[in-house]
């Protein structure tokens, strides 16, 4: 699958194992993700995409502010380790 802007997805290596983020970028393999707390999306964080896993419920939509994307992901994943 395809990973796109504003798509939820766990991590599935690395220290941030099972964490939550949004898609902010994408450039070829690698995505940059924001999680709103430790990660903002000033300091977003490269992922390579075969290190996560996506979350289908839904798409985060709108502008990137680190307030909207901690609401979006206790929405989707309330047993995240993000909040």
């Amino acid at each position: 699958m395809k990973l796109e802007e504003g798509m939820a997805v766990r991590s599935k290596a690395g220290r941030d194992k099972n964490r939550v983020y949004v898609i902010i970028r994408t450039e070829g393999e690698y995505v940059y993700v924001a999680d709103g707390d430790a990660r903002s999306v000033r300091r977003m964080k490269r992922k390579n995409s075969r290190h996560l896993q996506p979350i289908l419920k839904e798409r985060f939509t709108g502008s990137a502010d680190d307030g909207r994307i901690r609401e979006f992901i206790r929405r989707i994943a309330p047993d995240s380790e993000t909040v």
